[in-house]
């Protein structure tokens, strides 16, 4: 059967292409070696579950694992300790196979209580013990989805047990390990439990150690997925070049990597830089998973969505604060990262769409420069090449027309998000843009647009005096050279009255700047 690459469940490496994890599992060993509890909280479709289903081989030479999935047991079953023991026994038969070892009176308790006969937690984990004891292997119990029930009491007593026993692990035997999976981090309950009950602050999870591994698919790993493809495919593809691309845009988060893969695999049949392209807008353009979970989200949590607006639309830097509540949700949910001990958009791909969701609102839709955008658009396109030159001329005009009368501190805060307004339904559908990381302030932004396999960098600037802008231009013309590129374009928004607006071309050095002052 061919291989393919996979976007839905764990991936299996017999039937899916896939980035090889064996070191990140080296790593996780060493801390199950150590006795470590921890948790692997990372946002959705991280690759979670297909590094838990990989460790369960990976550790079964010396030890027993147990591995559960907390997604399969009902609301119901949490909702007495009762039923937790029934279900609970249940999903740990359900996960016995010929490598576990167990006694036939350690069986027949568990095959009792779950057939119907339930028993208090305390009984269930000294039977725990007493099973840890009598293995010739330790035990290393993994739970997947833990998140999935973690508002109520008896999940909490289920964690306090856990607790308990590892506490008390010199005087009684218990698992080696405990490996906890899920989005939400059970150490911090308040974050999911909203209401005012007195154990959301109490955490029966201090135990745990950091789990600080990077769980992001490298460049170099994404290379070697596709060398194995390319050898079973024959495409001529530059895998180090593609897998290159396909990190710049993802940064490694497992899900759109495959995804992007999967699309040109499956549809375009295009391996270069144009069909990673066509493969990043097909995705953005499209309601997954992934980007259903991320906007619910922000809907949750509005607080969130405040920080975001603030480093998106403001060009804010800011810095980490591990105590600051909505840093500490975008961060568990996936949106961010910390880059130099700043908070930062995780990838390309999110960043744009969630300009997209800000920019595409009805109230965004309806403003005039909105408009003007959809108008323009068929007159930008020569030859497979984007007149930007021409789109900073019309924007100027529109600008100028549109909010030639507003204040200044009204276009510190919305010029920028006006161009990119009008920039969107030009590109959209074909090309598609980003700020770049390392330029972003509240003076200035890079706009990088990849469009037809080609690029183009816009700096964007509030005007500043002419010292700050000659050295706006130096910049532009050095991170021009970072992508091999001779021309760069400069839109500068200014309100010294004595300054002329308009179009001019500078030449920089071996460079060709186009400057648009509006």
């Amino acid at each position: 059967m061919k291989k393919r690459f996979n976007i839905t469940g764990s991936c299996i490496p017999e039937a899916h292409y896939m980035v090889d994890i064996s070191q990140r599992l080296a790593g996780i060993k060493t801390m199950i070696d150590s006795g470590d509890y921890f948790i692997i909280n990372r946002g959705r479709q991280y690759g979670k579950t297909t590094t838990l289903n990989g460790l369960k081989s990976y550790l079964s030479k010396d030890y027993t694992v147990i591995s559960l999935d907390f997604q399969s047991m009902e609301t119901d079953d949490f909702s007495s300790s009762a039923n937790f023991s029934i279900a609970f026994s249940q999903e740990l038969l359900d996960a016995l196979d010929e490598n576990v070892e167990i006694s036939e009176e350690r069986l027949a308790f568990f095959e009792k209580i779950a057939g119907g006969t339930p028993t208090r937690m305390s009984m269930l984990f000294r039977n725990i013990s007493k099973w840890c004891e009598e293995s010739s292997k330790p035990l290393v119990m993994m739970i997947d989805e833990v998140d999935s029930a973690s508002n109520n009491q008896v999940f909490l007593d289920f964690f306090a047990q856990l607790r308990a026993a590892y506490l008390k692990r010199s005087q009684r035997p218990t698992f080696q390990s405990v490996i906890l999976a899920g989005v939400y981090d059970i150490r911090n309950l308040k974050l999911k439990m909203r209401d005012d009950s007195e154990h959301k602050h109490n955490s029966p999870w201090n135990i745990a150690v950091e789990f600080q591994m990077d769980m992001s698919l490298s460049a170099n790993g994404i290379a070697g997925m596709l060398a194995e493809y390319e050898s079973d495919m024959h495409t001529g593809m530059d895998t180090d070049a593609v897998a290159q691309l396909i990190y710049d845009y993802t940064s490694g988060y497992p899900v759109l990597v495959s995804n992007i893969c999967k699309i040109i695999d499956e549809e375009l049949h295009d391996w270069t830089n144009r069909g990673v392209i066509g493969a990043v807008n097909q995705i953005l353009s499209t309601n997954t998973p992934l980007f259903e979970s991320l906007m619910n989200k922000l809907e949750d949590y509005p607080e969130m969505k405040q920080s975001l607006y603030r480093i998106l639309t403001n060009g804010e830097k800011i810095s980490y604060n591990p105590d600051h509540e909505p840093t500490k949700l975008l961060l568990m949910f996936g949106f961010v990262k910390v880059t130099e001990n700043s908070v930062v958009i995780a990838n390309r791909i999110f960043e744009t769409r969630l300009y997209n969701d800000m920019l595409t609102s009805e109230e965004m839709k309806a403003t005039p420069i909105a408009k003007a955008g959809i108008f323009d658009k068929p007159e930008f396109v020569k030859d497979g090449l984007l007149d930007v030159e021409l789109i900073l001329s019309k924007f100027s005009e529109h600008f100028r027309e549109i909010y030639g009368d507003k204040p200044d501190s009204f276009i510190e805060e919305d010029g920028r998000k006006c161009f990119l307004i009008y920039l969107r339904p030009i590109i959209n559908g074909i090309g598609n843009y980003y700020i770049e990381a390392r330029t972003r302030d509240n003076r200035r932004m890079d706009v990088v647009i990849d469009y037809l396999g080609k690029r183009y960098i816009i700096e964007m600037k509030i005007w500043r005096g002419q010292k700050y802008h000659n050295d706006g231009e130096k910049q532009l013309s050095d991170y021009l050279d970072s992508f091999g590129l001779k021309t760069g374009y400069l839109l500068t928004f200014c309100f010294n009255q004595s300054k002329e607006a308009g179009i001019r071309t500078v030449q920089f050095e071996d460079k060709t700047l186009i400057e648009a002052v509006v």
